[in-house]
């Protein structure tokens, strides 16, 4: 039996609902996850088979919790739980000769969709320098999301730049057939095209996943929408959870709006209101309360907290970006005497470009810390090399994947040969592989052919090796003794390691369930540093996380408010949902902090108070009474440096308070980057910080 004694009664009520459409408006940290988790088995212990359930989340680490408890929860469980995409790609592998692919079909990523806009661009006249690859991107984006047909776009594209880009989008997609490709947002585009000319698949559908069940329903955009309408329009059986106030990726097409239509969409809908907060403080709550109360469209809701009052939200003015990150700092030293793990603490801001002075202040003050969200292992040129070495293998058809291997490492093929290759492909209307009859790039295609029978043989991890090997790419990076090369070999060992858990984990060594694999991952930032770092992040890759004490800072208006949104239409409502947000992921402590002058993309500006710190009930605050004109906030210098200028070589051994015995790599004025043994790697530390001791 299902245990429903650990829910209150809202959940309880959302858990226990069975037939028609149910909206369930999920607060922030209101257990979200455990309902709809609780659900699928209250459903399946009622009687309905899983086989019949679809959930439907947006990430794949949301996805892997669901799994994982509902593994817990039942004895057996057929139910489909993934990724819009994932479910998206299962529909194309189950329907793909009616679709028009052949099954060793490619998945492009971002970068793939970039080159070849690009070459379609360079292929067509158009200088690079006046139309922008990205924007073209953007816009073939925005055609397949908002479902748009060719008489759609021709009426509403009417710029010169929106009919290049039109121009370029039918090329882009004559070549995604050719190639035998699909991009990502054909994985949701494509199904609800079937859907809506093939009356019987759908209706296969509809009766297979007689139960759905959809996460974050306000992130939604329209072709997700348009899917979910489509399979849940016989039964009615759709269970919906979300929260108007923490929509915010407009920016990437979501419309928030979905989720207030959603009772005109489906008039019988019960609605349920989860306003119990288990995560944050009262004070923290009525913060976050007293400020999204001023948006007009949305959902009325107060989130009521379950740990107490709390102490008031703290609020630091500084001088300048310097002197508020050095406010973070000591206040964050305070923190560790209380008893706080670095692990603990999160500094939010709004743009990227703020991170550069958090990180200077941070290694100066040698408080160890990690990024996320700034670094993307896949996206290394050597990854991206030897994933379309893989790609090629499975699919020779696949000339994006070739185009960019043919001549990596370097075999004497040229461009131009490149390019007499591809014209020779298209005049006898075939892929560049099977055009290939001479030449060096025989010889390459000799190789893909050689890989490609050996891979039949091999584990995943034993071919990757097989590619390094062969391909010639270990050699050339073994050859060049540079520590970049030494670190682009040591990513490509780490790939091995993607690989052989994959293999561990699933049981598989099939070439193509492991590249759907990889296509699929939404969060694959990998991060070296030990677990106990301080984390600094966007306030957009915030969302779905918590953290015990949160710091917010360049809370100031063209800051935060970003100053785009004084001029979008929503653009400040949005801003608002993004500051709700940011408060929320606070447990037990949040400081907000700006600075009365900021440099900002080369130029120092003045900026006035955030108006989301004035909509914060005063009686909320604890403010700090302090001459903005002085500079108290500072650290002093001898606590952190040597008295004298300290001079290193490259191979000299040091000891770090920290990381332990390490070697140094390379040096500059300010800083020396310094090789230790894992888990540490590579350092780039303050050059006369007193943490560095020379051996000997």
């Amino acid at each position: 039996m299902i245990d429903l004694t650990n829910l209150n009664d809202l959940q309880k009520e959302a858990v226990c609902h069975k037939e028609g459409p149910c909206l369930v408006i999920a607060g922030a940290g209101s257990g979200k996850t455990k309902v709809l988790t609780t659900r699928i088995a209250y459903l399946i212990q009622s009687g309905v088979s899983s086989y019949r359930i679809l959930a439907i989340t947006f990430t794949n680490k949301a996805a892997k919790e669901m799994k994982e408890r509902l593994l817990r929860m039942t004895d057996e469980c057929d139910a489909f739980v993934g990724t819009f995409h994932s479910f998206g790609l299962r529909i194309l592998r189950e329907n793909i000769f009616t679709l028009g692919l052949t099954r060793n079909f490619t998945i492009l990523d971002t970068d793939d969709v970039s080159s070849l806009i690009k070459k379609i661009l360079k292929e067509k006249g158009y200088d690079p320098k006046e139309v922008s690859p990205s924007y073209i991107r953007n816009r073939i984006s925005f055609i397949k999301n908002e479902m748009l047909s060719d008489e759609e776009v021709e009426k509403f594209f009417q710029s010169d730049l929106e009919k290049i880009a039109f121009d370029v989008y039918k090329e882009y997609q004559q070549k995604l057939k050719k190639n035998n490709s699909v991009d990502f947002d054909d994985l949701l585009r494509l199904p609800v095209m079937l859907f809506r000319s093939h009356s019987d698949i759908l209706e296969h559908y509809q009766e297979k996943y007689q139960y759905i069940l959809i996460d974050e329903y306000q992130d939604t955009n329209e072709v997700q929408y348009q899917l979910v309408k489509l399979l849940a329009k016989k039964h009615q059986n759709l269970f919906v959870v979300g929260d108007p106030d923490q929509s915010i990726y407009q920016f990437r097409g979501a419309n928030y709006k979905n989720i207030l239509n959603f009772e005109k969409d489906y008039p019988m809908t019960k609605v349920i209101s989860l306003e119990d907060n288990y995560r944050s403080t009262k004070m923290i709550l009525d913060a976050a309360n007293s400020v999204i109360r001023h948006n007009k469209e949305r959902k009325e809701k107060n989130l009521r907290g379950h740990h107490g009052d709390g102490v008031k939200v703290k609020y630091l003015r500084a001088f300048d970006e310097k002197e508020e990150i050095q406010m973070v700092i000591r206040e964050i030293r305070k923190l560790f005497e209380e008893g706080y793990q670095k692990k603990d603490i999160a500094v939010f801001y709004r743009t990227n470009a703020q991170a550069r002075v958090v990180e200077e202040q941070f290694l100066k003050a040698n408080i160890p810390y990690k990024v996320v969200g700034s670094y993307y292992f896949y996206s290394r040129k050597e990854i991206k090399d030897l994933i379309c070495y893989l790609r090629l293998i499975l699919n020779p058809d696949d000339d994006i994947s070739l185009r960019r291997v043919i001549n990596t490492p370097k075999r004497g093929i040229g461009s131009a040969s490149i390019d007499r290759l591809e014209n020779l492909a298209n005049l006898e209307n075939v892929s560049m592989f099977d055009a290939i009859t001479s030449g060096k790039e025989l010889t390459f295609k000799k190789l893909i052919l050689d890989l490609k029978k050996e891979s039949e043989n091999l584990s995943l991890t034993e071919l990757v090796d097989a590619i390094l090997e062969k391909s010639g790419m270990k050699q050339e990076l073994e050859m060049d003794s540079s520590l970049e090369s030494e670190l682009r070999l040591d990513n490509l060992m780490e790939f091995k390691s993607i690989t052989a858990t994959f293999e561990e984990t699933t049981g598989s060594v099939d070439l193509g369930d492991f590249l759907e694999e990889i296509s699929l991952i939404a969060d694959i930032s990998e991060h070296k540093n030990d677990d106990d770092v301080v984390t600094l992040m966007t306030l957009h890759s915030a969302k779905g996380l918590e953290f015990p004490i949160v710091f917010l800072v360049g809370m100031e208006d063209g800051i935060f408010p970003h100053q785009n949104s004084f001029t979008e239409e929503g653009g400040l409502e949005e801003e608002r949902r993004l500051c709700y947000v940011g408060i929320t992921r606070a447990k037990e402590k949040l400081y907000l902090l700006n600075a009365k002058s900021r440099m900002m993309y080369g130029h120092a500006s003045a900026y006035p108070e955030s108006r989301f710190i004035k909509e914060i009930d005063e009686n909320l605050l604890e403010t700090e009474k302090k001459n903005i004109f002085e500079h108290t906030g500072k650290i002093k210098r001898e606590e952190m440096y040597q008295d004298q200028d300290v001079e290193y070589q490259v191979g000299e051994i040091i000891v770090h308070s920290m990381y332990g015995r390490g070697v140094v790599v390379r040096f500059d004025e300010e800083y020396v980057t310094i090789a230790f043994p894992k888990p540490y790697g590579l350092r780039k530390l303050m050059k006369n910080h007193k943490s560095i001791k020379k051996v000997g």
